[in-house]
C-alpha cells in the first residue's frame, strides 16, 4: 500500500490573506435558505412517513381532495380573521 502524501496548500506563496478582502461568516446564508426548497418536519410526523416519496404521495392526495371539494379554489382565512369576523 502506498503512503498518502499530505496535501500541500494550493495557495501560492505570493498571495496573502489581506489580498482577498474582509470575509463575513454567513454572508449568503439567507440567500441560500430562500433558494432551497427543503422542508423540515417534526419528529412525530416523521414517524408516519418513512421517506420523501411517502410524504409526496400524502401531499398529492391531500391536494386532490382539496381540489375535489373546492377548498383549493377559495382563499383560506387566518384564525385572527375568523375570530374577528
Amino acid at each position: 500500500m502506498k503512503k498518502v502524501k499530505p496535501e500541500q496548500d494550493e495557495l501560492r506563496a505570493e498571495y496573502r490573506r489581506e489580498d482577498f478582502g474582509e470575509m463575513v461568516r454567513g454572508k449568503y446564508a439567507q440567500r441560500c435558505r430562500e433558494a432551497s426548497n427543503v422542508v423540515v418536519i417534526s419528529p412525530d410526523v416523521q414517524k408516519a412517513f418513512p421517506n420523501a416519496q411517502a410524504v409526496n404521495d400524502a401531499l398529492r392526495g391531500l391536494l386532490e381532495l382539496a381540489q375535489s371539494t373546492g377548498l383549493a379554489s377559495r382563499p383560506i382565512r387566518s384564525a385572527r380573521k375568523r375570530a374577528a369576523g
